[in-house]
């Protein structure tokens, strides 16, 4: 039978024949924790009494908070640190750079491997035609201590990018354009193959810009079939020949979705929602305070040669800040090398040791309240990168944005800047402090819903990245939905067994475990949605809590109704209007955690 390539990868590594929706125990060849999530996966395999399956192939990467320069980070990186020498683990510390991109430069992993990280964007293996998972704190504790993880065999679609795009358009705007045609829930719960006349053209460094979004349309992975170029490279990095997975000729797609490119122009992100995409032109000479070049989507050299090319000879806005963080120590050097950060630093700009930089609330890239950014990051989720509001664009637009003081693209930067005059900056919201009581999770569970009618809540409206340094389960409550609109309080006013009914794709986003602790925290007994995103949906069941999938959900529950569910049988009863609706019943792996307690009790 034909197969894509994530089947053949995962029937690789699983030892048996796959089709979509086989959920198996499938090898995972390299494991990757971070900084923020490293601390907690050692207090998983502590706390379980669980050993390393393979120090060999376990590592740490320290680059969401590259300088240390939160208390908090640097506990929990010394934390790792000490966990790594007591182990014999390899640490990529504070100097080297995106953990994602190590593992592709320096070989840590081959096409055709598997590989897992707490970086909700180690799908970017998808450039080398690898299979990467963001996954959470469990999860990757469970590879660490067993080598594997279960995992259900996604369907894939196959993605044709039809023409040519115009000069002043990158990769970035490629991606934008996929981001675009998709929208924030398009790929949920399925794998991308792309393909195409300017695909096999594409440089290594402009398929990671690609593939590192695939978790902004919700994607499994988007994978860019290797060519000779993407195989040589790997080859050197790891060291031995490599043949890579290709899918075969007549693989069976769920469906192929064309995405026209030809005479592409530059796009931009809108604030808010990374799939709001809209042509530069038509948000030019917005006026801005700050533009951010890096983050794993585009810290490459390639992008950092692009900055450099438009800066050059030129000095950014009076007014507005340039920050630039190259995404390797490599990347970094090689700009020292080629007088890149010399160009860098004479235009203005502020440059950065390498790492993820604002898009993890890290080191620089953060905005304040009402600054307006201008950003190469992959997310632009309010609060995301700061409390301001942010554009999503390549190095190309970020840079010339940077001269002219407003948005504009590569060839119409202006001879002289625009100016501004000073906003004043509103104060921040202090935070509150709220108890809580304990829930119990039976197999039938009756609460107050809270209906929330949106899709797309993503993980930082739920627990805003400024909390991920806390590990404490218990002060997690209080931050819960700090950053929904409309739902600020939601942590003062939820008790002990309500039941959040919401929308599609909730919890896109980030790895955090956070997301779904705060709600273990507040006790509430179940989350009943439309559809989950799917690394928030494995959190989920790995830790216990009660999440549910039924259709048409919002039509039949209303704010503040009583409502039964049944885990086991999928059936849903609304005490308040009499009605019943079904929603998907626990499978046999969801019970079986949920029983246990989490992935990592060995008993009931």
């Amino acid at each position: 039978m034909a197969k894509t390539m994530i089947e053949k990868i995962i029937e690789a590594h699983c030892k048996r024949s796959v089709k979509p929706g086989d959920v198996v125990d499938m090898g995972i060849d390299v494991r990757l924790a971070r900084d923020f999530g490293g601390a907690n996966v050692v207090k998983n395999l502590e706390s379980n009494n669980l050993e390393l399956d393979d120090p060999e192939r376990t590592f740490f990467t320290f680059d969401c908070n590259p300088t240390g320069s939160d208390q908090k980070y640097a506990a929990n990186q010394q934390f790792c640190r000490t966990f790594a020498r007591r182990q014999n683990i390899r640490i990529y510390d504070i100097d080297k750079g995106i953990g994602t991109h190590l593992a592709i430069d320096e070989g840590l992993v081959a096409p055709g491997e598997t590989i897992v990280s707490t970086d909700s964007h180690a799908n970017i293996m998808g450039a080398i035609g690898t299979f990467g998972q963001g996954m959470g704190d469990i999860d990757i504790a469970h590879a660490f201590a067993f080598g594997r993880v279960w995992f259900r065999t996604p369907p894939t679609i196959k993605i044709i990018l039809n023409g040519k795009p115009g000069e002043n358009a990158t990769a970035k705007d490629i991606t934008l354009a996929i981001l675009k045609k998709f929208g924030a829930g398009g790929l949920l719960g399925y794998t991308g193959e792309l393909f195409g006349t300017i695909v096999d053209s594409l440089s290594l460094d402009s398929r990671i810009t690609i593939s590192s979004m695939a978790t902004e349309i919700a994607g499994i992975i988007l994978f860019i079939p290797p060519n000779e170029e993407i195989i040589g490279y790997c080859e050197k990095a790891v060291g031995k020949n490599i043949s890579g997975v290709y899918p075969d000729p007549d693989a069976e797609y769920v469906k192929v979705v064309e995405v026209d490119i030809d005479g592409l122009k530059p796009l931009i992100s809108q604030p808010g929602h990374p799939d709001d995409v809209v042509s530069v032109e038509e948000v030019k000479e917005t006026k801005i305070d700050s533009c951010f070049i890096g983050s794993c989507t585009n810290g490459r050299f390639e992008d950092m040669e692009a900055t450099a090319r438009i800066l050059k000879g030129r000095k950014v806005a009076p007014g507005v800040v340039l920050k630039i963080v190259p995404s390797t120590y490599r990347v970094w050097k090689h700009c020292l090398d080629k007088g890149l950060i010399k160009i860098f630093v004479e235009a203005g700009a502020l440059v950065g040791n390498p790492g993820c930089a604002g898009c993890a609330a890290g080191q620089i890239g953060q905005n304040g309240p009402g600054e307006v950014t201008v950003s190469t990051g992959n997310r632009n989720f309010p609060g995301k990168q700061g409390q301001g509001d942010v554009y999503l664009a390549s190095p190309d637009t970020v840079a010339a944005s940077a001269i002219a003081g407003v948005i504009t693209s590569s060839d119409k930067i202006p001879s002289e800047p625009v100016t501004f005059k000073v906003v004043p900056v509103a104060e921040r919201r202090e935070e509150k402090l709220f108890k809580k009581g304990k829930g119990k999770k039976p197999v039938e569970v009756e609460g107050r819903a809270w209906v929330i009618t949106m899709d797309n809540i993503d993980t930082d409206m739920i627990y805003h990245n400024r909390y991920l340094s806390i590990t404490d389960i218990k002060q997690m409550e209080q931050y819960t939905f700090d950053n929904l609109k409309g739902y600020e309080e939601f942590a003062k006013k939820a008790k002990p067994g309500d039941i959040v009914v919401t929308g599609k794709n909730f919890g896109c986003g980030s790895s955090r475990q956070q997301a779904v602790d705060c709600f273990r925290s507040l006790g509430i007994s179940s989350i009943i949605a439309e559809s989950f995103g799917s690394i928030y949906e494995r959190n989920a069941i790995n830790s216990a809590m009660p999440i549910m999938i039924a259709e048409n959900l919002l039509s039949k529950v209303k704010d503040g109704d009583i409502i039964r569910i049944n885990f086991q049988t999928g059936e849903i009863k609304n005490i308040t209007s009499n009605e019943s609706l079904k929603a998907q019943p626990f499978s046999n792996v969801q019970m079986d955690i949920y029983q246990r307690g989490s992935l990592l009790k060995k008993e009931i």
